[in-house]
């Protein structure tokens, strides 16, 4: 009965620009859980290498590129996918994109296209899928939200008004397509260690130290801790979840400071 509850098999997943990190980890879990995994990206060199890694995990991925800022291009890519494996059971809407620069020296265009990667493309894939998941009566969405959908941080305003705006969008989806037996939910990852925070996870460094000093747990989260998560909320054990996002962060939204000493407040 339990296995039951996680079994994927027979279900089509697509994982938006999932060749590496968190996207990777959850798309090797869910194949490995049963379902048919698809990977999209612009880059085919990107989509051949990760074939490689998505095979040392038993993953046979089927991958495409498309991109998903644009509606003919998403309509071609999930259309494609359609006619070789069958309807999409389940998207995970993780392709995003970061720009650190500070509000006065934003160009508008910057500031567009980090909504328009993290922001509107989930509403154009989502809404390309969603039909067919009416159809059947059955779905699960999940939209890559952030800590940044709660709270502000120096120099990523877009990033934030995007993820800001991507846990509203999810609640909108689960109160328009619940009744039909689709839940759609947001994972908001905490401080995860991939290759690209390598460089500021190292012993010593300032955001090292912040993030171990505010984080509960007292440790980085690991991608496999991200795709536990979306296992769960793409599984039939989630099937009374919607419009919720999971923050998968070691406690780090719960901690206001942590105490060092009597008097020797970190915060």
């Amino acid at each position: 009965m339990i296995q039951e509850l996680f079994d994927l098999k027979g279900k089509v997943a697509l994982i938006t620009g999932a060749t590496h990190g968190i996207g990777m980890a959850m798309g090797k879990l869910l194949g490995q859980a049963g379902a048919k995994i698809c990977v999209n990206d612009l880059s085919q060199e990107k989509l051949d290498a990760c074939k490689i890694e998505y095979a040392k995990a038993g993953v046979d991925v089927y991958t495409l590129v498309f991109d998903v800022t644009k509606e003919a291009d998403v309509d071609k890519g999930i259309s494609q996918i359609e006619k070789d494996l069958g309807s999409v059971d389940i998207l995970i809407n993780n392709a995003g994109i970061i720009k650190r620069i500070p509000i006065l020296d934003m160009p508008i265009s910057d500031f567009q296209q980090v909504i328009d990667v993290d922001l509107v493309a989930p509403l154009i894939v989502a809404k390309r899928v969603a039909p067919g998941m009416i159809k059947k009566r059955s779905g699960k969405i999940i939209n890559i939200c952030s800590m940044m959908s709660v709270y502000g941080r120096n120099s990523v305003s877009a990033y934030a008004a995007a993820k800001g705006g991507l846990k509203l969008l999810t609640a909108n989806m689960c109160c328009e397509w619940a009744k039909y037996n689709i839940q759609i939910n947001g994972i908001g990852p905490g401080y995860i260690a991939t290759a690209q925070t390598g460089p500021i996870r190292e012993n010593g460094h300032p955001f090292n130290d912040l993030v171990m000093t505010r984080t509960p747990a007292g440790r980085w989260g690991e991608p496999e801790d991200v795709a536990k998560a979306a296992l769960f909320l793409v599984s039939k054990a989630s099937d009374f979840v919607n419009g919720h996002v999971l923050y998968v962060d070691g406690g780090i939204l719960a901690n206001f400071g942590y105490v060092k000493g009597e008097n020797d407040i970190i915060d």
